[in-house]
């Protein structure tokens, strides 16, 4: 303890001061007494919104407009009460999302909301057979080493950092074809990541713009496959409930992939711009083979492998039958679980079945066929049509200027949207079938504002919390990547940007290619 006079009003007296350890614990817990206390109060906030909306969901079941077309249906309104609940939950509570989902259909089926079937079926969806076996045939792939191989040839041709930065984000943007989740690619990249930064060590700002090139171009790039995220399934899946023709594995890629390349190079080239300097960009490179193999544990050279070659092989067939679709008339699931049948026979496969599932995120997809579950509901009960129509009903007024004012504020709406709810799945829950109820009444094509909020939905770059791949890369041993505040300086322009981009694709582009974005 160390003594320091003061000087009160009056007299004159000694008090003791903390030492520099006791003031920094002090203040430490001083601290994680404000955060609780902010997060504790954004909580209560929170829930009286909720019990608010309740109310007013009440009302609009119950209230002067009951029994008339302007009413929300009964069983909508308990809809609308299990899904706000569930939002909460999914945003405030520790619990975890899946449990959540699924506690939220079984009460929708207790309720009598829904049909036992419903929920029962969901898990039996197409979508959730080729997430599964698509699953598989990435555990065979994983296996064989083919993918870090694949990219430390491609990157080590990079004479500059440019190069080595656009390079790199080509080889990501490929890979939303072998590897149906953000997750997982950023789980497969890692291994390529560090090789690249013990490299490149004594180039701190390049280890950090490579830093945060891998997650942000896994996330950006998963719009390019219909399995790039189960937030495309879920929302094909809630346009064809509503009675939408929904799109196919061929169709979202049409539309999916050349937003995903223009947008993961424009990131590519922002964050070599904002994190490195003149003199590092201007600095010649040179990767080898041999410098990468010293920090892999993947052999780098030589022929490829029998495992390699059939994996390769196995995967460009099975994209091209999912692309072919129309020709040969075999449906994407089939394809994909003759593929893992493949990948995973004792003869020919690079992986055991039982080892394969293993690797399945259980998790993700019951997570997908509850959320599916939910946005059914609100689809068949009424509840998203009303809930549409009374918050966004003032749009429709607009006269000529509804459809622009409304694709506006969706896709403003669902890149934000990470700020609150984390799962890319549970945005797109949350927010087609409001999308899809709301877009004829305004002149907008539902199945075009679907895709433009999905798209924009994979900007979810603000937080380490905002996506797995985010998280994955803010903390990889051994390698110094970036702060939250570097995330927070990026986001910062990458988010507008994101937004003004997949407005153009919604308005010019896509209407272009052939998906009008009005009606």
């Amino acid at each position: 303890m160390s003594i320091k006079p003061t000087a009160p009003r009056s007299g004159f007296r000694y008090t003791a001061q903390p030492s520099s350890q006791q003031f920094n614990k002090q203040g430490n817990a001083g601290e994680d007494r404000n955060r609780w206390n902010k997060q504790t109060a954004v909580r209560i906030l929170a829930a009286l919104i909720l019990l608010a909306f309740l109310a007013w969901c009440a009302y609009g079941a119950f209230g002067p407009a009951a029994g008339t077309a302007q009413a929300l249906p009964a069983q909508g309104a308990l809809t609308l009460a299990v899904f706000a609940v569930a939002i909460w939950l999914w945003v405030f509570s520790p619990v975890g999302d899946t449990f959540v989902a699924l506690g939220a259909a079984v009460v929708l089926v207790l309720m009598g909301v829904l049909p036992e079937a419903d929920l029962f079926s969901s898990l039996g969806e197409d979508t959730i057979w080729l997430l599964l076996a698509a699953f598989v045939i990435a555990a065979g792939i994983t296996a064989t080493g083919l993918a870090t191989r694949a990219a430390a040839w491609i990157t080590a041709g990079a004479n500059t950092p440019r190069q080595l930065v656009h390079l790199t984000t080509g080889v990501l943007v490929a890979t939303a074809f072998a590897v149906p989740s953000t997750s997982g690619r950023a789980a497969l990249a890692i291994p390529v990541f560090v090789a690249l930064a013990k490299v490149l060590a004594d180039r701190r700002r390049l280890v950090l713009a490579l830093s945060l090139v891998f997650p942000s171009v896994i996330l950006l790039s998963a719009v390019a496959s219909y399995l790039g995220a189960g937030a495309h399934l879920i929302t094909s899946q809630i346009l064809a409930a509503s009675g939408y023709e929904g799109f196919s594995f061929a169709g979202w890629l049409v539309y999916g992939l050349p937003l995903a390349f223009l947008s993961s190079h424009l990131c590519a080239e922002l964050v070599l711009w904002m994190f490195t300097g003149k003199e590092d960009r201007a600095a010649p490179l040179s990767v080898g083979i041999d410098q990468l193999q010293k920090h892999s544990p993947v052999p780098l050279s030589g022929p490829l492998t029998v495992g390699q070659s059939r994996a390769a092989l196995l995967v460009s067939a099975v994209v091209v039958l999912w692309c072919t679709e129309p020709l040969h008339q075999l449906h994407p699931a089939i394809v994909a679980l003759l593929g893992s049948l493949l990948v995973a026979s004792p003869g020919y496969g690079s992986v055991g079945l039982a080892k394969a599932l293993k690797a399945v995120p259980w998790s993700m997809l019951i997570f997908m066929a509850a959320t599916l579950t939910l946005g059914t509901a609100l689809a068949g009960t009424g509840a998203a049509d009303w809930l549409a129509r009374s918050v966004l009903g003032p749009v429709a007024q607009l006269g000529s200027a509804a459809a622009w004012v409304f694709t506006v504020l969706v896709v403003v709406i669902s890149a934000a949207a990470h700020l609150v709810i984390q799962s890319r799945s549970a945005r797109s829950a949350v927010l087609i079938p409001l999308v899809v109820s709301l877009a004829p009444g305004v002149g907008v094509n539902a199945m075009a504002i679907a895709l433009a909020s999905t798209a924009a939905a994979g900007f979810c770059h603000t937080m380490t919390s905002s996506a797995k791949p985010v998280n994955l890369f803010s903390d990889i041993e051994g390698v110094e990547t970036y702060k939250p505040a570097d995330l927070l300086k990026l986001s910062a322009v990458l988010g507008p940007l994101m937004v003004v981009l997949v407005l153009v694709f919604a308005f010019w582009i896509w209407p272009a290619m052939g998906l009008p974005l009005f009606l």
